[in-house]
């Protein structure tokens, strides 16, 4: 007959990849057998590998009204649904082909990976489970298993289930891969590393593992290893965003700005909206000087992931520097407490604009900031918010007033203490015998993106115990606090922190002491913003507003910069800390 010739024809050409004229050969023989399974069935597959997914749902379809009792119709029907992401219709399929012929492996299986998709952990477990009752040895179960498993926050299930994937296969890279994941999340990171290179030497194109072992080498502090990583992954995928972005990462925590900034702007070349990248683009920015387009770039950490819970989604505009006269202006906090401080110096030329300020600050700062010139009202967290006309994040004025290193307001001070209280603290510590008195800080807030940097031990500190005639007080709050009760030997550590209820105390106590030594964190931006002499101690890479190559700080006139010469070299800046200590008691006694 005809129609065999031209089917067997068909199926040549399918086969030798003719795909075009195959298709044409079958719905040729189609229009004169409508009703062939057969046909049906190749023109499904073969439309499907054109990419022409709904002409191949059609013909699939077909084929079902014809048998509708056969299962590998249904299954193919599912498989496609579930590829163009009509998952609850695959769902369907796949259950209708299991139905007809219960012993479907693969449709049990790929039941599990669709419902792990659409966060159906437990039915996804379910049907794993029953595919490994028919088939206990096909290793992909085990991992699709485990990534399961990883999703449901299951790591040392996952790892299990990965090593029988293994066990079963071998030459299973993805396996490999995947257990270097859950044991990179479990911080077993030799390990991982291990299971990373078992995974790119059976499959040398591994990009994804080769990106991993770069952020665990970054993590272990191996930077140039971490580089060369991120290298081969851009060798085989000159557009892999995670490599540019990642080495962009590393260059900055070796101190090659320059370097890292070109490596951001390449990211942003390749994909314009990557919020992460724009924002430590402005990091590097503002450390550079660059204050124009940093505060520009500052603005997109709005998009970032760490930022779009806290997003305000208030109705009323955002203030960008129009005329606000006789208007009420919501000025709201974003981020730390130093950040809250150091930007809450804006609040008075927000007011020169003819403005009622409204401040929204957390609780711990509400009375600090009641001496602070020109705001109307201010409010916590969680109190029903007052009418207002505008707003405006506090960290995206210096953008309204186009901020630059000459026009920083650094009006100093502009916190100043309740006399009350001032007078309080001053009968607290006026029984000392110290001829000197000297706040310490030593710890920041633990959620603090660069806190293992920043933050040390108060042991830290004990070569400043050698520092005849002075008389060191306790700052620290929160995490490190219990560090006081057993201060280094030889130090003279007296401990208030228990009677402060939040920063006026804070500020009171500081104002009765004659220096304040701290790491970055908010009492370095209080002690600032009062105009007391402070020493700030930075890492190696510093946070943005400090910049870079300086001592001084020109957000606040009494604050001097002791900077790390290396990663991690804590011992040379205090070190510089004792002997400019001892310079400044013999000045201040003069």
């Amino acid at each position: 007959m005809k129609i065999n010739k031209d089917l067997q024809l068909a199926v040549t050409c399918h086969r030798r990849g003719d795909l075009t004229r195959a298709e044409a050969l079958y719905k040729k023989a189609l229009k004169k057998q409508p009703n062939n399974f057969d046909i049906l069935h190749m023109l499904g597959r073969i439309c499907y590998q054109l990419r022409d997914y709904d002409e191949a749902i059609r013909y699939i379809r077909k084929e079902i009204e014809i048998a509708p009792s056969n299962a590998e119709a249904h299954f193919n029907l599912a498989f496609i649904l579930h590829n163009t992401g009509r998952l609850d219709e695959a769902v369907l399929s796949y259950q209708k082909a299991i139905k007809i012929e219960p012993g479907l492996m693969e449709a049990y299986n790929n039941l599990g990976i669709l419902l792990t998709g659409k966060g159906r952990t437990e039915e996804a477990i379910a049907y794993f489970q029953k595919a490994m009752q028919i088939n206990p040895n096909y290793a992909d179960i085990y991992n699709n298993l485990g990534l399961t498993l990883k999703v449901k926050g299951d790591i040392d299930e996952a790892i299990t289930n990965y090593k029988k994937a293994i066990d079963l296969n071998p030459a299973f890279a993805d396996a490999y891969y995947n257990l270097g994941v859950a044991l990179q999340v479990k911080k077993q990171l030799d390990e991982a590393i291990t299971s990373y290179k078992k995974a790119v030497q059976l499959n040398p194109t591994y990009a994804n593992a080769y990106n991993n072992l770069g952020t665990i080498y970054h993590e272990k502090g191996q930077l140039n290893e971490a580089i060369d990583y991120y290298q081969k992954v851009l060798n085989l995928h000159p557009d892999f965003i995670d490599a540019y972005y990642n080495i962009g990462i590393v260059l900055r925590d070796k101190g090659q700005f320059e370097e890292s900034l070109q490596y951001f702007q390449k990211v942003i070349q390749i994909e314009p909206n990557h919020a992460d990248s724009h924002w430590y683009l402005s990091f590097l920015l503002l450390l550079l000087g660059n204050f124009k387009d940093g505060w520009k770039e500052y603005e997109w950490r709005w998009k970032t992931k760490a930022f779009i819970p806290n997003l305000y989604n208030f109705p009323q505009p955002l203030w960008d520097g129009f005329d606000i006269t006789g208007k009420f202006i919501f000025l709201h906090a974003e981020q730390g407490f130093g950040d809250t401080i150091q930007f809450i110096r804006y609040a008075p030329l927000v007011a020169q604009h003819g403005a009622k300020v409204i401040i929204g600050c957390p609780k711990e700062l509400i009375s600090l900031f009641q001496s602070i010139d020109g705001i109307h009202q201010i409010i916590t967290w969680g109190e029903e918010l007052p009418s207002f006309d505008v707003h405006c994040p506090l960290m995206s004025l210096p953008l309204v007033f186009g901020t630059t290193l000459d026009t920083i307001p650094a009006e100093i001070p502009y916190i100043k203490v309740n006399t009350d209280l001032l007078k309080r603290w001053k009968d607290k510590v006026r029984n000392d015998d110290s001829k000197f008195r000297v706040g310490l800080s030593w710890v920041g807030r633990p959620a603090h993106r660069n806190d293992s940097n920043r933050s040390f031990p108060l042991e830290t500190l004990a070569p400043l115990a050698q520092s005849d005639g002075v008389i060191f007080y306790s700052l620290q709050k929160g995490k490190g606090s219990e560090q006081a009760k057993t201060p280094p030997e030889g130090m003279k550590l007296i401990d208030y922190t228990d009677e402060i209820q939040d920063f006026s105390d804070t500020a009171a106590l500081i104002e009765n002491l004659d220096l304040v030594i701290s790491i970055d964190t908010a009492v370095a931006h209080l002690a600032g913003a009062m105009g007391k002499p402070v020493w700030t101690l930075l890492p190696f890479v510093p946070d943005w507003r400090w910049m870079l190559k300086r001592e001084d700080s020109p957000w606040y006139p009494t604050m001097r910069l002791f900077r790390q010469p290396f990663p991690g070299d804590w011992e040379s800046v205090i070190s510089n800390v004792r002997k400019e200590l001892k310079i400044f008691i013999r000045n201040e006694s003069r």
